[in-house]
């Protein structure tokens, strides 16, 4: 795998928004679910026992244990939790000098302080997921303060823990589905009834139920290939095979974002998409160029295996989907049309088969991230800088197998020989770190709820047991003429339960008479839970006399027979009494809460008159105020447009430096091409000089000789005169 720098910073920038979205939407609820008048009080989880600290600590890890210290009761202590995580995790997301491991680490202690008190309404598998991505950070994330370590050659090894922990949630999400032998889910019809038996459904949700039955049965198909057979890619050697895993994954959560309101959970999916990727693809994104280098023979010839693998990959994909699930195309009615065809029992031995495999599959994978990074430790020049990197990688290394082992035994539970066989240390390491919530089991949607119709618990109010009148929630179907929300990524914990409740009998949620309870004594912060717009509840002025409730069944309306769409997006029909007419002082209602714990057992400790009590009772009262999507996505956008500011900021930096390097560059060119010319310029005339000067030393050297010449002619001349006169005379 190439360099994972920028999906690094891409994880971390993520998971601190998600943060901020998990923080912010619990604070704006903390006084109507844990309020010492809320639904289910927390200071109820704490009990004085005489205990140390330490002690305390033991049995329960919350910081919530230093509120008195503080002068806070339980429920103004989670409030300072909630708002300090908020307002740190935001922080974060806008500065990226504080996404230092030990900022994630604070996160991280946080959030698992909260959710050790949360009782029901945090046990949810996207609250454990946030706690083990979280967790993981701590591990990826650099530590930037005091000082910046820019070498990190071991970051490989900690982000594969995030793609591990990636294959495990889709990979036991889509096996789970068939592991429960659900009829929806084996007859391929689970979609013709999700949209609108999901908790809280968009308007998206109403469009996409009206689809046709083949089209939804393709879509499950489709779905079991994306979190069955896909997940094996994320450890392919292959790079395109990684990167084709990460587009379906990313299809996927959209599709799942766009039609129901799972608050932050898809958007933490994606975040560990992120480890599949590498800096190559990141600045493909960014269109920066990378440079190329020359490709040998060799490498070419691996490349076009890798294109043949490639092909052949998505080719067996194809084949099986078409093997096992009997895909046909109908021509003549535009459609495909698809079963399941293989048994549960074969479907088993497929699980056996492939369980033990996929472990093996990612310690190869490991090891070889681990040998990769070890040898990039020991090609690092200098011996002391060469000790430090191999000291981190060690460090690093054994934090990652570690996590790596005891993953196994929530990861194995899918199948049950895998299970009994794990070594009996890795089932003694999970147990004792079990309550941080390191690592745990996931698996959505084992069972499609809902399949005679959406049941609905309907909350009535009357001041003269004759008049009744429903309340309302915000969020969850109730009135059939509103139409659903879209409040992602806010979770209205209170709505969730609702939907919970109305899947069972009322003893299987014994909150429920606490609510009834604390709307009967006209309690604001839980009102505020159902209506943030007090005129929307119908007993703002004066609390109910009576109140009951009523279980109904809901469905999607159908579109009319002319295709225009019906005024109403639901239709509903009575079912059964789901809590009798209850009051203050009902015999029914008072057994309900003794029986359950419920009932007040000492007065709360009057809150104190200090700054901080105070500030956070003011800060409260405005923030809730605000409908709760629009604060998230209100703080999301101003840290958005702080990053944004900067990285604008750092690249016209960057361009001018770039400049002021140009222009340096080009007058130190300019410079030497001047010297250089006047150089040359020297030279020649210094050449043209010398060449003179030859010159005249040739003509002063040929001039003599010319002379030298005449003046021998002239003596042979004058010789031969003196000799004709000489024979004259002799004559």
């Amino acid at each position: 795998m190439g360099e994972i720098r920028l999906p690094r910073h891409m994880f971390l920038w993520c998971l601190s928004a998600i943060y901020m979205f998990a923080f912010a939407s619990l604070y704006v609820q903390i006084p109507g679910l844990y309020g010492n008048e809320g639904v289910l009080p927390a200071r109820w989880q704490l009990r004085v026992s005489g205990k140390s600290v330490v002690e305390q600590l033991k049995d329960s890890p919350t910081l919530l244990w230093f509120g008195p210290r503080l002068g806070l009761d339980t429920q103004q202590c989670m409030e300072l939790l909630s708002l300090t995580g908020a307002l740190l995790s935001l922080m974060t997301l806008a500065l990226p000098v504080l996404r230092d491991c030990r900022v994630f680490l604070v996160l991280w202690i946080l959030y698992l302080s909260l959710y050790q008190v949360g009782q029901v309404f945090v046990y949810f598998q996207w609250d454990n997921l946030l706690l083990e991505t979280g967790f993981l950070a701590i591990l990826i994330a650099p530590m930037k303060m005091p000082w910046s370590s820019k070498v990190r050659l071991h970051d490989s090894v900690t982000f594969w823990l995030a793609r591990w922990l990636l294959f495990r949630l889709m990979f036991a999400s889509g096996v789970v589905k068939l592991n429960s032998r659900c009829p929806t889910w084996w007859g391929l019809t689970a979609l013709t009834y999700h949209y609108e038996t999901q908790s809280i459904p968009t308007p998206l949700a109403w469009f996409a139920h009206q689809l046709p039955v083949w089209f939804q049965k393709l879509s499950v198909v489709g779905m079991f290939v994306i979190e069955i057979a896909v997940p094996f890619m994320f450890f392919s050697p292959i790079r395109r095979h990684r990167l084709v895993a990460f587009y379906m994954q990313i299809l996927l959560q959209l599709f799942i974002i766009l039609s129901g309101n799972y608050n932050f959970f898809n958007i933490l999916t994606i975040t560990l998409c992120m480890s599949l990727l590498d800096d190559q693809h990141v600045n493909f994104w960014l269109r920066r160029s990378t440079p190329k280098t020359e490709s040998t023979s060799l490498q070419t010839l691996f490349s076009w295996l890798a294109v043949m693998l490639e092909i052949g990959t998505c080719a067996l994909l194809g084949y099986w989907s078409v093997r096992y699930f009997d895909l046909q195309v109908d021509w003549e009615n535009k459609s495909v049309s698809s079963k399941t065809a293989f048994t549960y029992f074969e479907f088993n031995g497929f699980l056996k088969m492939v369980t033990v495999p996929s472990i093996w599959i990612g310690v190869l994978s490991l090891t070889w991230e681990i040998i990769s990074a070890m040898f990039k430790c020991a090609s690092v020049r200098g011996v002391l800088w060469r000790l430090w990197n191999t000291i981190q990688w060690a460090v690093m290394a054994a934090a990652t197998v570690s996590m790596f082992a005891i993953s196994l035994v929530p990861y194995t539970y899918i199948e049950y020989d895998a299970h009994s066989n794990l070594w009996p240390g890795i089932r003694t390491a999970f147990e004792v770190t079990e309550r941080y919530q390191l690592v745990n089991s996931y698996g959505l949607f084992r069972r499609m709820t809902g399949v005679g119709g959406r049941p609905e618990v309907v909350i009535e109010g009357s001041m003269d047991r004759n008049t009744w009148t429903e309340i309302e929630f915000m969020y969850k179907p109730g009135n059939m003429s509103a139409a659903p929300p879209v409040v992602t990524p806010h979770q209205p914990r209170l709505d969730w339960q609702m939907w919970f409740a109305a899947l069972g009998p009322q003893a299987q949620s014994p909150w429920f008479s606490s609510l009834l309870h604390r709307l009967l004594q006209g309690k604001q912060d839980v009102i505020r839970l159902i209506q943030t717009d007090e005129s929307q509840y119908p007993f703002s002025k004066q609390p109910p006399a009576y109140l009951r409730a009523n279980r109904y069944k809901y469905w999607f309306s159908e579109p009319k027979e002319d295709g225009s769409y019906p005024q109403r997006w639901w239709r509903r029909v009575y079912v059964e009494e789901f809590y009798p007419m209850v009051h203050l002082g009902d015999s029914y209602l008072e057994q309900m809460l003794v029986q359950h714990g419920l009932k007040e057992k000492a007065p709360p400790r009057r809150s104190s008159n200090a700054w901080l009590p105070q500030l956070l009772h003011h800060v409260g009262e405005h923030a809730r105020e605000m409908p709760t999507p629009l604060l998230l996505w209100t703080l999301f956008s101003s840290a958005a447009t702080v990053c944004l500011l900067n990285s604008l900021r750092s690249r016209a930096c960057h361009h001018q430096h770039e400049s002021l390097q140009n222009k340096h560059a080009d007058k130190q060119a300019t410079g030497w091409t001047h010297s250089n010319v006047a150089q040359e310029d020297a030279k020649k005339q210094e050449e043209e000089k010398d060449d003179a000067e030859e010159d005249g030393k040739e003509q002063e050297e040929d001039a003599t000789s010319e002379e030298e010449q005449e003046g021998e002619i002239e003596e042979e001349v004058n010789t031969e005169e003196t000799d004709v006169d000489s024979l004259r005379k002799r004559k």
